[in-house]
């Protein structure tokens, strides 16, 4: 590609990835987002929960002053509480649901312009159909939670039989039930993450293509898919990370798909740029200063290759 990234997409972060030690809503998070604020590689952010009720009004700030943009990232919630949006138990998912629900005030406050979250565990193949009407349901009544808090709700693609295990899932059925939602609510969508796409079985084209019309967010990344090697899983390892699936040729083959499907094309409206998002981790002995650094190279090398 011939012309800078920034007439296509908008580069986005994983913040409680790219810095673990603020998951769970504590740790050096001003810090964190000062220094990012001021690197202009990076368009928006995704960030989790700030239990600091001070630093909010703080990170909004920085963001806004910064011209970055921000979503609010509920994975950590319902993976760290093992919330479950499509349980058998009524009461469970009630409770999956009002507890994400208790966030979007957070989201809103903050700034985000979108919710993620992820769907339950995967109950095998006799009780999908059924877990995905009760996901349906869940998902619909946040959505309209959502809206009357001027959020959209976005669902992100897991592995369904490797790691986290969820329910959502297939590109085909993600395209299905997105579809069911979009009924109600038009602003709802997808994210795709080049690093669960190999833990699904899937590769760029025809994953894109079956997703396109959903699709309002895009993740690249890492995975380990063999068994005993470090840091198998849903770990989103740098690229390159030793026995992962993903680096420069890689990321190459996932732009252009992108491209291909239309999700990014050149000089999209004003404010409407699409996202591209990096979600990677440090692992063991790594940082997150060193993490940062190939997410860069690596976008660098292979953007130009495009």
């Amino acid at each position: 590609m011939d012309k800078h990234w920034n007439a296509f997409c908008a580069l986005s972060l994983v913040h409680f990835l790219a810095f673990p030690e603020c998951q769970g809503g504590d740790g050096l998070i001003l810090e964190s987002v000062a220094r990012l604020a001021d690197d202009d590689f990076f368009s928006a952010l995704e960030m989790t929960r700030v239990n600091n009720a001070a630093a909010r009004p703080q990170v909004r700030s920085l963001i806004e002053q910064t011209h970055m943009l921000l979503d609010f990232g509920a994975q950590p919630l319902i993976l760290g509480g093992k919330l479950n949006l499509n349980s058998t138990d009524s009461s469970e998912r009630h409770h999956a649901v009002d507890t994400l629900k208790s966030y979007l005030p957070m989201a809103v406050e903050l700034g985000a312009r979108a919710f993620v979250i992820l769907s339950g565990a995967d109950p095998g193949e006799a009780g999908r159909p059924a877990a995905t009407e009760r996901l349906v349901e869940s998902i619909l009544a946040l959505c309209e939670a959502a809206r009357g808090q001027g959020l959209r709700v976005t669902l992100e693609t897991f592995d369904r039989t490797v790691d986290k295990k969820a329910l959502i899932g297939p590109a085909a059925e993600a395209a299905a039930l997105a579809a069911t939602i979009k009924a109600d609510f038009p602003d709802f969508g997808l994210l795709y993450d080049m690093g669960h796409m190999p833990l699904l079985d899937e590769t760029p084209r025809p994953a894109l293509n079956t997703l396109k019309a959903h699709l309002v967010h895009a993740h690249v990344g890492n995975c380990v898919k063999v068994t005993g090697r470090p840091s198998y899983g849903d770990f989103h390892p740098r690229f390159g990370f030793p026995g992962g699936e993903n680096d420069v040729p890689q990321l190459v083959d996932f732009l252009r798909a992108l491209f291909e499907v239309g999700y990014l094309r050149e000089n999209p409206p004003v404010g409407a740029r699409p996202w591209v998002g990096f979600e990677m981790r440090p692992q063991t002995g790594e940082t997150s200063a060193v993490t940062l650094a190939n997410m860069k190279r690596t976008w660098h090398e292979a953007w130009w290759r495009v």
